[in-house]
């Protein structure tokens, strides 16, 4: 009889947890009345944040052609430890792309990795960098992707084995690794080292790649942008902090020429999938790589 009640409150405790547990880390939306006060789209400063954020890298069609880059058809295959994710379509068809989302549902994917229909998304999608955005960039930049062409492809779904098929362990995964917190604390930093910042941490993405993740699949923010195994299981990405012996012999002014030319200092040229990163960072504004530059001189060498 003892053993029964003790299995019994085992079972009652059990539920409470897992009640806890999605409530707390029940999938988040945004307050509609913050979409609502973006006014009117700036288009220019929504293409600015669509270069910077690299949207054709992963979105276009893979292979496409130069004059096909804008066309956001998706398909794009991203392996992983944890299995393959495939880009969606995000162009403005109303059916195969995001056509019909609102500003708020897109905002809602952007910054809080929350889905149309309020289902958690997956982190390839790099919205723990996004939720640093401004409203304002978001708004602009979902703007300017009802401009461009529409497609009618539909990308292939995930492939995921168990147990990573199952989106409800992903509300964990928020719980640990998404805020809105600096990914570095730079006292006194002036306005274009804040500037590089917020495009750095925020839609540039950039510490996706460059920083080392743990087992779970988490930024080790300990080690900001200093390098690691290529998520996708070929070489390294590198380090770029300004760490001697590598990229901290580089000059502000070789960065930002990198970033516009993809040549290095020593006349080697951009490779592997930075490659596409390099043209759409080209296309950003000069003081927008200047910012970037500035940042990377910034940040703690590792």
């Amino acid at each position: 009889m003892a053993l029964r009640k003790i299995l019994g409150g085992v079972v009652v405790l059990g539920a409470i947890g897992v009640g806890a547990f999605v409530l707390i880390t029940a999938p988040e939306r945004l307050p509609a009345a913050e979409w609502a006060a973006a006014g009117e789209p700036d288009l220019a400063n929504g293409e600015r944040i669509f270069n910077a954020g690299g949207c054709v890298s992963c979105h276009a069609a893979p292979g496409a052609p130069d004059d096909q880059r804008l066309v956001l058809a998706g398909g794009l295959a991203l392996k992983s430890p944890f299995g393959t994710f495939h880009a969606p379509n995000i162009s403005p068809d109303e059916t195969a792309g995001i056509g019909a989302w609102t500003l708020a549902e897109f905002g809602d994917a952007m910054r809080r990795g929350t889905g149309r229909d309020g289902e958690h998304l997956y982190p390839s999608f790099p919205y723990a960098s996004y939720a640093r955005m401004t409203v304002k960039d978001v708004a602009d930049l979902y703007g300017y992707l009802k401009t461009l062409p529409k497609s009618a492809n539909v990308a292939p779904g995930h492939d995921l084995p168990f147990p990573f098929n199952i989106r409800l362990a992903l509300g964990g995964w928020k719980f640990l690794y998404l805020n809105e917190a600096p990914r570095v604390e730079l006292a006194d930093a002036d306005p274009v080292v804040r500037h590089g910042q917020y495009l750095v941490e925020g839609p540039g993405h950039c510490g996706e790649c460059h920083t080392p993740r743990d087992m779970l699949g988490g930024l080790r923010t300990g080690e900001w942008l200093a390098g690691g195994p290529n998520p996708e299981g070929q070489g390294r990405i590198p380090n770029i902090t300004p760490a001697e012996g590598g990229f901290g012999s580089w000059s502000a002014g070789d960065i930002v020429s990198y970033l516009e030319t993809g040549f290095t200092p020593d006349f080697d040229s951009v490779g592997g999938s930075m490659v596409s990163v390099q043209k759409n960072m080209a296309r950003l504004p000069k003081e927008d790589r200047e910012a970037i530059a500035a940042y990377l001189k910034a940040i703690p060498a590792r």
